[in-house]
């Protein structure tokens, strides 16, 4: 943004650029940095809100990670991560470093491995806006336009959509101004913007986000959550360290009360923590693509490291059960809602580790194997529509392609989640739950369901919990699949 002539852009003091060998040296400087410009910006911003002296334009920045390479390195061809593609520059911002740090620790730690040169950490030339700055200031708030006595993008920076968008994962970057090239899927704006929407959506706060995300379709899923979070706190063994529910409320004892709160958000999320992220978040998306896009969009800047969706369905088969599971290999899209970003006829393909780990999940938990799992588990194709009423439709088309695609089942939601988690390179999976078959006269009413519910939601999200505990043991280079990587991509996960 271009200050107004003659006004007088005051900045703080920051070290110099400076190259860094040492992974956690280097995180240390990027913290420091952005802890530096934050802080100017939020004094600053209480001062101004105060009655402070005008006019003058306080400008801070935020940190970067750059590194160059001159030569093509010799890495080890099993990784899909952790080194840049090709000789050159390549740089990123960076925001929030103490919420990311054992992530950009990891990742600084390899590039330096595998390329043997150091990365250089200083400000870069993206101002940060006011409301990312003054967020993790509970007693800031940034007053809408025209509720001041100032304007306030004459005074501070603002975010601006035209620099935050998906270019990146989307594969449409052409490249920084200066010249180098992309070295994380995301830039500092655009994960700030998505950890403000997160706290909006969720009710709670990003640092409470755990590497494996549940998603889900229902409510009644959320009590059975808690029920075995409580159950995990009772067992100093079970490695989990507590249960954060919406309004960032902590439960650390299984006896614990969470308060209700007052306005449930738009879409539920709890955490069962456990050391360094790796404990299991579910979120109650509700019903529908939009949510569906919405969430992942979002999560996605935390860098998960996978998401399953464990929601119902339509089963479509006469020979399906109400009750019995089915385990997506492939999705027929007609969501709608990522045909911008992800045309139609990308192909999303099953990821071996996670339809692993769900069908050995499913086995453990239903006590069935081999051949016997099949009576209560189909794999096939899912089909996710955006339209809850389709049944009411003229029958010929809807069913006909389904019968065409060799779907098995029908909902509203895991195709976007497994699309947007192919397009953000987040390993993703689904294993959905019968719950009415209205091509053959068995609909979803209030007297199946309770029973449905009562008998099938404890077991279900077992299996999707197991699933997520036999991923959290897999070495992360295993579970991120090269097949998520296009052409040329950025270094950092």
């Amino acid at each position: 943004m271009t200050p107004a002539p003659n006004v007088p852009i005051i900045s703080p003091k920051v070290p110099p650029a400076e190259a860094f060998t040492d992974a956690r040296a280097a995180v240390a400087r990027l913290e420091e940095l952005y802890q530096t410009a934050t802080s100017f910006l939020c004094d600053r911003f209480r001062i101004v809100m105060e009655g402070g002296p005008k006019p003058k334009r306080f400008r801070a920045f935020y940190p970067e990670i750059r590194i160059t390479t001159t030569s093509f390195a010799q890495i080890d061809s099993r990784l899909s991560f952790g080194h840049v593609s090709e000789p050159g520059t390549h740089s990123t911002t960076i925001t929030r470093p103490d919420l990311f740090r054992h992530y950009l620790e990891q990742q600084i730690d390899l590039l330096i491995c595998n390329h043997g040169v150091p990365v250089v950490i200083g400000a870069s030339d993206t101002p940060i806006p006011i409301h990312f700055a003054v967020s993790s200031e509970t007693n800031l708030t940034v007053p809408q336009e025209g509720a001041s006595s100032f304007i306030l993008r004459d005074v501070f920076d603002v975010p601006m959509l035209s620099n935050t968008n998906d270019d990146i994962v989307n594969g449409t970057f052409t490249g920084h101004d200066d010249g180098s090239a992309p070295l994380s899927p995301f830039t500092a704006q655009r994960i700030d913007y998505s950890l403000a929407r997160l706290s909006h959506y969720t009710a709670t706060d990003a640092e409470h986000f755990q590497n494996h995300v549940l998603f889900t379709n229902y409510q009644f899923y959320v009590s059975e959550f808690e029920a075995y979070a409580r159950a995990q706190l009772a067992d100093p063994k079970s490695g989990y360290t507590s249960f954060v529910s919406t309004g960032n409320h902590v439960l650390t004892s299984p006896d614990g009360e969470l308060p209700t709160p007052d306005k449930q958000p738009q879409m539920p999320t709890y955490h069962l923590k456990r050391k360094n992220g790796s404990g299991i978040t579910l979120v109650n998306i509700g019903v529908g693509p939009s949510n569906a896009k919405t969430a992942t969009d979002h999560i996605a800047v935390l860098r998960p490291h996978a998401w399953v969706m464990v929601g119902h369905c339509a089963g479509l088969r006469n020979s399906q059960s109400l009750g019995d599971f089915v385990l997506a290999h492939a999705y027929l899209r007609e969501d709608n809602v990522l045909d911008n970003d992800l045309p139609v006829w990308v192909p999303i393909p099953a990821l071996a580790e996670v339809q692993i780990a769900l069908e050995r999940a499913v086995a453990e938990v239903t006590k069935l194997d081999g051949y016997d799992l099949k009576r209560i588990m189909r794999t096939g194709t899912v089909a996710t529509i955006d339209n809850r009423n389709w049944e009411l439709r003229d029958q010929s088309g809807p069913v006909q392609r389904l019968s065409q695609s060799r779907a098995i089942a029908l909902d509203m939601e895991s195709a976007t989640i497994a699309a947007n988690g192919f397009r953000f390179r987040v390993p993703y999976g689904t294993l959905l739950c019968v719950s009415d078959k209205p091509l053959h006269g068995e609909l979803k009413l209030p007297g199946m369901a309770s029973d449905f519910y009562r008998t099938q939601v404890t077991r279900h999200l077992m299996i999707g919990i197991r699933a997520m505990e036999a991923l959290r043991d897999m070495p992360l280079e295993r579970l991120h699949s090269r097949k998520l990587r296009s052409f040329d991509e950025t270094a950092f996960l």
